[in-house]
């Protein structure tokens, strides 16, 4: 899993003031817990970027005061209307305990289903992957090889090394559905037979 390094300023007042005061210099106010204390700290939000504008799940090696942890973004909040960044939240990542985190879904392959006509449907683009933070994956790989016509890969089909997805084991992952324009070439040609 890729690592993010981002450091921050601890901060010494913590209240809707100061937090107001940090946005208005351009701070985000941010919290790492899940160690033995909370840490309050303060980060520019351009340093954010990498971490929050992307689709992939990063690793944050967080420097606080010349301190490094390593974290993983938990939790954020924006602004309904600017869309600006407001307050994160850092969880700490400890080497032998395991963590829950949401990763991506990437589908591999070529489905014969929609080489026939079918069209792919994406149910789940993110799993709940559970695992110790040295074996979290970048992303789960899902093959569509052998997806048909009518022919679905659910949470139960995929094979995890290493770490262990949570989500409902029935979810649908992916699915291949029959399209309007094969349906009805389906129907023409039962038209043309009769």
């Amino acid at each position: 899993m890729n690592t993010i390094a981002i450091s921050g300023s601890p901060r010494e007042n913590v209240g809707k003031r100061d937090a107001k005061e940090l946005r208005y210099t351009g701070k985000v106010p941010a919290v790492l817990y899940g160690g033995k204390e909370q840490i309050h700290f303060a980060i520019d939000a351009p340093a954010l970027r990498d971490l929050v504008y992307t689709p992939e799940v990063n690793l944050v090696d967080l420097e606080i005061g010349g301190k490094t942890t390593q974290a993983i973004m938990q939790d954020i909040q924006f602004h309904p209307l600017t869309e600006k960044i407001l307050h994160i939240d850092f969880l700490q990542l400890f080497d032998k305990k395991e963590v829950t985190i949401e990763i991506p879904v990437k589908l591999t392959g070529t489905s014969p289903g929609v080489k026939e006509g079918g069209k792919l449907v994406q149910k789940l683009r993110k799993l709940k992957v559970k695992a110790l933070p040295k074996d979290m994956p970048q992303y789960v790989e899902v093959s569509i090889d052998d997806l048909t016509v009518g022919k679905s890969v659910r949470v139960r089909d995929l094979k995890p090394k290493g770490y262990l997805i949570t989500n409902v084991q029935e979810d649908t992952v992916v699915s291949v559905i029959m399209s309007r324009a094969l349906k009805q070439a389906e129907q023409q040609a039962s038209v043309v037979k009769k």
